[in-house]
């Protein structure tokens, strides 16, 4: 006569054939995939409170806007395929001033220096009102007067849909 197991997880069944992972690891494989296959290789240039602190007015800049905490450290970072490129914290509004990274893939001398500059958050932050309207006014300043900007990515959590303000 058989005797039973002692534990309940004694007597599994075999699994057959291989599974497919369901639909969220999938995206979440993809994801974490793309970027590490062509990082782009970048490195801290400068920080900067104003616009005039900021590196020289040449070559091509792409900067990183959004409401506060919603991944713009974080983006730069999966580009960059490096974790503590850009500081990233849960509490808003930890960028506090224009951050300047170059990239150096390709950088020769007759190239133009190129640029991904991550911006403070709007909206809400844990910080005080005037410092806020602080950042506000230079970072408006930094993307009104700054002829190397080609271009803005501005990133939305997707609990927080757009706004006019975003607009």
């Amino acid at each position: 006569m058989a005797r039973r197991p002692k534990t309940p997880n004694a007597r599994k069944r075999p699994k057959r054939g291989l599974r497919t992972p369901p639909p969220w690891q999938q995206l979440r494989d993809a994801a974490s995939a793309s970027p590490t296959a062509n990082p782009l290789p970048a490195e801290f240039l400068r920080s900067a409170e104003r616009v005039d602190q900021a590196p020289e007015d040449t070559g091509l800049e792409i900067a990183f806007a959004g409401r506060s905490n919603a991944g713009k450290s974080s983006a730069l970072n999966r580009l960059a395929n490096r974790r503590g490129l850009a500081r990233t914290s849960r509490t808003p509004g930890r960028t506090q001033l224009l951050n300047f990274f170059r990239i150096t893939e390709g950088a020769d001398e007759t190239a133009p220096e190129r640029r991904l500059v991550d911006l403070p958050g709007y909206g809400y932050a844990r910080t005080d009102r005037e410092t806020r309207d602080a950042w506000q006014t230079h970072v408006e300043h930094y993307l009104a007067a700054r002829a190397s900007l080609v271009g803005l990515v501005l990133l939305m959590d997707v609990r927080h849909p757009f706004s006019a303000f975003d607009e």
